[in-house]
């Protein structure tokens, strides 16, 4: 068999970090019937996956296979391909991004912010976007738990590769901890922080990315309105009048630092009943409050994205690691959660004075 053959076969094996081709990637070396795989990095998690995936597609043609690690050299030419000229530690979700941004914000914790989250970003990747979601909430970590990931992120010298879960690429703090650790930082620590989740995570040409924000208009609030300009924030909060008045406070933080509001999501509204009527534990009315009062102070109409009842199936998913809106669509939470991702999917991006992705 020829080596274009080989090679035309080796197209199809994706690495699971980077979500491309090992071949464009140029981690194969192909020599008559012989095929050398290199790893960007000694221990990669994804090794084992990689050579079972070369190794099906070469069966046909009674190849051999080998292993091996890239070495300096061909690590900064890889480095340099994936950041297509752009310099190290640049912020690929500046002003000239086509990527939609949001910042999904609660002001007050024991809303299921991150489970809402969680859910959207898995929702919108199982439509066929390319999405990434950032655990901005330091102190309070959790999106790798409602993700069900366990691996660390890979690291290329100073590129690091996020794991990715349902198709989505994820970095959080609780990644890089062991044994549950806390988090205890001053401001210019988190802020470091942000900005490396931002600058030196391997994103790749993203359709969304999702930031799940901590409780209330902190530090990583204010860093991440700088780093972000093009974000919009959306609000969640439960129907009680306690909630929904701290909620108001998490889009307001985001005018003051330039983001527009997408809308409100109302986690928690009801409980269905067995009859199939409906029980207001938490009251009712809240998003639309909290919609009104972002109305009047943002100038421009902040609409009510969807209201998401509460739901066993969603709690036990995201203590699983398990994504109620793939394990569960049929269920009522799934069912308003894709609802309402489809409402994100159709907001538009505005491309006045920004580059396009054109390829000729």
């Amino acid at each position: 068999m020829s080596e274009s053959a080989i090679k035309r076969a080796l197209d199809k094996v994706i690495d699971p970090e980077l979500r491309l081709p090992i071949t464009d990637l140029d981690m194969v070396e192909i020599v008559e019937n012989n095929v050398t795989v290199k790893l960007t990095v000694a221990g990669c998690p994804a090794a084992q996956r990689i050579e079972a995936d070369v190794r099906a597609a070469v069966a046909e043609f009674e190849s051999t296979v080998t292993m091996s690690v890239m070495n300096q050299t061909e690590r900064d030419a890889l480095k340099a391909k994936l950041r297509n000229g752009k310099a190290p530690r640049q912020n690929p979700f500046d002003t000239d991004t086509l990527t939609r941004v949001y910042l999904v914000g609660s002001g007050k914790g024991g809303v299921g912010k991150s489970s809402v989250t969680a859910n959207l970003a898995v929702a919108l990747a199982d439509k066929g976007f390319r999405v990434g979601l950032v655990d901005a909430d330091i102190f309070g970590f959790s999106i790798p738990g409602q993700l069900g990931i366990k691996d660390k992120p890979t690291r290329v010298d100073e590129m690091i590769l996020p794991p990715v879960a349902f198709d989505v690429k994820v970095i959080s703090i609780g990644m890089f901890l062991d044994d549950n650790k806390p988090v205890a930082w001053r401001g210019p620590m988190l802020h470091r922080a942000i900005e490396q989740f931002l600058c030196d995570v391997y994103w790749g040409d993203l359709d969304f990315l999702l930031i799940d924000m901590p409780p209330g208009t902190g530090d990583v609030a204010i860093s991440l309105g700088q780093l972000l300009p093009t974000a919009k924030t959306i609000v969640v909060t439960t129907p009680q009048l306690a909630a929904a008045e701290v909620a108001e406070r998490s889009g307001a933080v985001g005018l003051q630092t330039g983001q527009s509001i997408l809308g409100v999501i109302e986690n928690m509204s009801w409980l269905v009943q067995p009859d199939g009527s409906r029980l207001e534990i938490f009251g009712s009315g809240g998003a639309e409050d909290v919609a009104a009062r972002l109305t009047t102070l943002s100038g421009s109409p902040v609409p009510v994205l969807g209201q998401i009842p509460l739901s066993i199936p969603l709690r036990e998913g995201s203590d699983a690691g398990n994504p109620i809106v793939l394990s569960d669509p049929a269920d009522p939470a799934a069912s308003a959660i894709g609802e309402i991702a489809l409402k994100i999917s159709q907001d538009k991006i505005g491309l006045a004075g920004k580059k396009l992705r054109v390829s000729l």
